[in-house]
């Protein structure tokens, strides 16, 4: 597998990790609709939250948030759409970032919620 494929993967189980110990519940990882792909669906109270998780070595060219796309952005609201009638979901929707830097020297999380907006 290539190092950042590694790295991304490394990055969604800190993210799950957090979320679990944050009281959220993991319905789907890395759920796929067409060209999107979600990389966590969980669900806190009334809220289905959809999690962009970015995790880069250095933030020496930006936070890992800022690469998230406008494209990316509208591939997930078309698959968390699909999702909710799928599943005839009743529920608020969110959608967060989690931004994490890791190396062999630091581990930093960012939970970044309702980074942005459903349209």
């Amino acid at each position: 597998m290539a190092e950042h494929n590694e790295l991304g993967k490394q990055g969604e189980a800190i993210a799950k990790d957090y979320l679990l110990k944050n009281d959220y519940q993991i319905l789907e990882t890395n759920w796929q609709f067409g060209h999107a792909e979600i990389d966590i669906l969980a669900q806190k109270e009334d809220t289905l939250v959809v999690v962009e998780v970015k995790t880069r070595t250095t933030d020496t060219y930006g936070k890992p948030e800022i690469f998230v796309s406008k494209k990316k952005i509208r591939l997930l609201m078309n698959a968390v759409n699909h999702y909710i009638e799928r599943h005839d979901l009743d529920l608020e929707i969110r959608f967060d970032i989690i931004s994490i830097i890791k190396n062999r020297y630091v581990e930093n999380l960012e939970h970044i919620k309702d980074a942005f907006y459903w349209y």
